[in-house]
């Protein structure tokens, strides 16, 4: 009888806990409900952010582009161009001409203990104070903390800075809108500035407040030139001054206030040791170079490639990335990784709504970040964004259950807010996605708006509709379509032409006396390491030591752009989603180059988006006219004439008589694919291209054959080869005795793949032409050993022009000539993010090595 009752009461007991938790489930789906049903439900109304009391921001989150402080006059008058660094001449003059007084870090005696005081600088006139103090030094340490999770750009949220004396701690969030107050001090060339590791820091503080560092000396590049074991600034901590410091601390949020015991600690270490680690890193550098050197005058060239080094960090620009929609790289992003089972082990999905769901989210999720200032991660996770277009949740309830499931971390208050919005995504009753964006938009920041307007998304409303969609000032169908068909091409090129991996891994190869040499791929690396030529001497990142004496030294040359690490970012506007090799000196030129004026050489290969692409080409192929017209050389084979025919068109105009190799091959094509398909119209509309080709004559299949080859590339042959499993082989006709001889791709380098055929130059000649040893017939030029005609025509200018050079000015008529064709991609683009070292003047000239396949030595013992 009691174990009755004990299990009613037990019964009863579970039923009440079961109740209790379905209630208050039902009470928070309720209470969501009420708060997505809110017209003015946005957290940022009851949450006010730090960065919304900034009154001027100079990176929005608009989708224009970011401008840099702009110095009134010039020297000379004029002014320099807006997207170019302001103290661009000062700093160059300290790469130039180093000063080797300044490396004095510390005076006297310094006590490695840090003292229980600081300065906190919260007011205007205790930065004022602070920046009187600086102007009277010559050299402070430097370090910044930054905030990036509840902001979309991010910010810089304190500023510790030190001289031997004292330690200040500046808050940025309370001084953000008069932080030009220190711009002098950082920008005064006579001032050293030591950071650690300052690639970010000079960015972050151009970014937030115009702040340009001029003369810098960088503890992490020292570590380079020294090559430390590690580069961290906890091993320099740790390993120089005994000083142990918790990493995870940076990740703190340092918006708080007041700051932490522990956090204060932390952030006045960073840069209260910096000048004890700088002064004993020159004392290394300095005794390096008296151990190295083999005369007194260049025992600093150690500490002077590490002031080098440095103050090329000073000439970085900040740039806003841009893509050509919102959130389209992460969407693609996403996409490839769940179709490639990276990230989960669900089945593969290729459906397409799935994949629109994708992009709907990321682009919503890109603009309510710009809207609240919040960074991307923080409105939704790459996780709950796969969950959601995974599972298309019908109700409310399940996009909170699947964004719960899918990541651990609280739901953002985004979500909370704006619900109603990620609901009617995922049931798709939102239309297009170039309708959605504006329709979000409206109804945040609208004029009956949910969400605050401030500094930060204020540009972004009055400036949306020019960037994103002219739907609404052009509703055609047509012109929605065109838009359409554009972006779709441009996302396949990209898709199929843009590097698929990063191109720069920057891994390193010292001398066999400890000098770093250059920065290479990992493939380079690996070569050495596999013929035993090198030893390794750090894993992470990857780099190496030669077994042997190298030819030369990249400082020693005045090639300072191969010890130089680079982004796998767009030279010219600094995109990093996508990116194209680009050939700065074009190939119809380099190829024709001494070898080594051309091998392995990398200064005039850069990494340009779709876009800059585009611009550096079209400057290009304007250029190449202009050196067509300058030497007199035609830049384009612009007819091809068969040469059988050649004599029985000498009577009539040569440019009627002949046809472009475009035409001529596309034609043939066409007719030897669907000839008997075609309306008689159009198959006879191609023939009589062909029939231009042939003199006019009637042609056959075997005619069409040849015609084909035409403008073919050897490896355009070799697909046809293996696709016929037969050798091609063309006629060529010798004009000497007129006998035929047969030829294949197996022939000797110098041989003609068109044998055929005559071409027709241009009408261009004038001064400076090279003599043309060709036989003429009618006008009409006849190789007897022709170039490699390209499909688009192109014929042997390239060619011609460098051997006009080579024989009138020699290897330096090469160099000029390279020179020259930097120079119209610097003004075609005016790039922001050339590594540094690249320079327009740079020689291009290298000396082979022992080991060297391009040596001269060993090619003639191979041979």
């Amino acid at each position: 009888m009691v174990v009755n009752e004990k299990v009613k009461l037990a019964i009863t007991v579970a039923s009440l806990v079961a109740a209790t938790i379905l209630l208050a489930a039902e009470y928070r789906r309720r209470r969501r409900r009420k708060q997505t049903s809110s017209p003015s439900s946005c957290y940022l109304h009851s949450d006010m952010k730090p960065q919304f009391g900034f009154k001027r921001v100079l990176a929005d989150n608009s989708y224009s582009g970011f401008k840099h402080l702009k110095k009134k006059k010039l020297e000379d008058g004029g002014e320099k161009p807006s997207n170019s660094h302001p103290y661009e001449s000062e700093i160059t003059v300290l790469l130039e001409s180093p000063r080797l007084d300044e490396f004095e870090f510390l005076r006297g005696e310094y006590s490695l203990e840090m003292s229980g005081s600081y300065v906190w600088v919260e007011t205007e006139s205790e930065l004022k104070k602070l920046a009187e103090t600086l102007a009277k030094e010559k050299v402070f340490a430097v370090d910044t903390e930054q905030h990036s999770l509840r902001s979309f750009l991010g910010f810089t949220a304190l500023i510790q800075i030190s001289t031997q004396e004292e330690d200040f701690l500046v808050d940025t969030i309370a001084l953000h809108d008069v932080m030009s107050i220190l711009r002098p001090v950082f920008s005064n060339p006579d001032i050293c500035k030591v950071f650690h590791g300052a690639d970010n820091d000079v960015i972050w503080l151009q970014r937030d407040f115009h702040i340009y560092v001029v003369n810098m000396f960088d503890t992490a590049k020292a570590c380079e030139v020294l090559a430390k074991p590690q580069r961290s600034l906890a091993y320099l901590l740790e390993s120089v001054c005994g000083v142990s410091t918790n990493k995870l601390l940076q990740r703190e949020d340092w918006r708080q206030r007041p700051l932490s015991e522990e956090m204060v600690r932390y952030a006045r270490t960073d840069a209260h040791y910096l000048l004890y680690i700088a002064d004993s890193m020159t004392a290394e550098l300095k005794q390096l170079g008296i151990e190295d050197s083999s005369s007194t005058d260049d025992k600093f060239s150690f500490l002077l490639e590490a002031s080098r080094r440095s103050n090329m960090i000073c000439l970085q620009l900040y740039t806003k990335e841009t893509e050509d929609f919102p959130g389209n790289a992460a969407a693609s992003s996403l996409i490839y990784r769940h179709l490639n089972g990276h990230e989960d082990n669900s089945s593969i999905s290729l459906d397409p709504k799935f994949q629109e769901l994708v992009r709907e989210l990321c682009a919503w999720r890109d603009l309510m970040a710009r809207i609240h200032d919040e960074s991307t991660r923080y409105v939704l996770s790459d996780q709950a964004v796969i969950a959601l277009a995974s599972n298309q949740p019908t109700t409310p309830e399940q996009i909170h259950d699947s964004i719960s499931q899918a990541d651990s971390a609280s739901e953002s208050a985004v979500i909370t807010s704006h619900l109603d919005d990620v609901h009617q995504l995922t049931q798709h009753k939102l239309g297009k996605l170039d309708v959605i964006l504006p329709l979000v938009l409206d109804k945040c920041l609208g004029t009956e708006g949910t969400c605050p307007i401030s500094v930060f998304n204020y540009s972004l409303l009055i400036n949306f509709n020019t960037k994103l969609t002219t739907n609404r000032s052009t509703p055609k169908r047509r012109n929605n379509l065109k838009r359409f068909t554009r972006k779709t091409s441009r996302d396949l090129f990209v898709k199929k032409f843009s590097c698929k991996a990063p191109v720069y891994h920057n891994c390193r190869i010292y001398a066999n006396d400890g000098r770093l040499l250059c920065y290479c791929d990992r493939r380079k690396l690996e070569w050495y390491m596999s013929r035993g030529l090198a030893k390794l001497v750090e894993e992470d990142p990857l780099a190496i030591m030669l077994l042997f004496e190298p030819k030369g030294r990249p400082e020693d040359e005045g090639n300072d752009f191969y010890i130089q690490s680079k982004k796998n970012i767009c030279v010219g506007c600094g995109e990093g989603d996508h990116y194209l090799r680009y050939r700065i000196i074009p190939s119809c030129y380099r190829v024709h180059f001494p070898e080594h004026l051309k091998s392995h050489r990398s200064h005039d290969i850069v990494l340009l988006c779709v876009d800059c692409h585009e611009v550096a080409h079209a400057a290009a192929e304007r250029y190449k006219k202009e050196v067509a017209k300058e030497f007199g050389i035609p830049l384009f084979v612009r007819r091809v004439l068969d040469s059988v025919e050649c004599e029985s068109s000498a009577g009539g105009d040569s440019e009627d008589a002949g046809v472009s190799p475009l035409h001529l091959r596309t034609a043939a094509m066409a007719l030897l694919r669907h000839g008997n398909r075609m309306p008689s119209s159009r198959r006879e509309e191609l023939l009589q291209t062909v029939k231009m080709y042939y003199g006019g004559r009637e042609i056959s299949e075997e005619d069409l054959e040849k015609a084909l080859l035409i403008g073919m590339s050897p490896h355009e042959r070799r697909k046809l080869e293996r696709k016929k499993g037969v050798t091609v082989s063309v006629k060529q006709e010798n004009s000497n005795n007129g006998s035929v001889e047969e030829h294949s791709e197996e022939a000797p380098p110098g041989g003609d793949m068109n044998g055929e055929s005559s071409v027709v130059g241009d009408d261009s000649g004038g001064d400076g032409a090279p003599e043309l040893n060709d036989t003429q017939c009618n006008g009409n030029i006849l190789h007897q050993q022709n170039s490699k005609l390209s499909l688009l025509g192109h014929g042997p200018h390239g060619k011609q022009v460098v051997e006009y050079l080579l024989k009138e000015y020699g290897e330096d008529g090469v160099r000029d000539f390279c020179q020259r064709w930097r120079k119209v991609f610097v003004d075609a683009l005016h790039p922001r993010h050339l590594p540094g070292g690249w320079d327009v003047t740079h020689s291009g000239r290298r000396d082979f090595g022992e080991f060297s396949v391009y040596n001269p030595t060993k090619k003639v013992s191979t041979g």
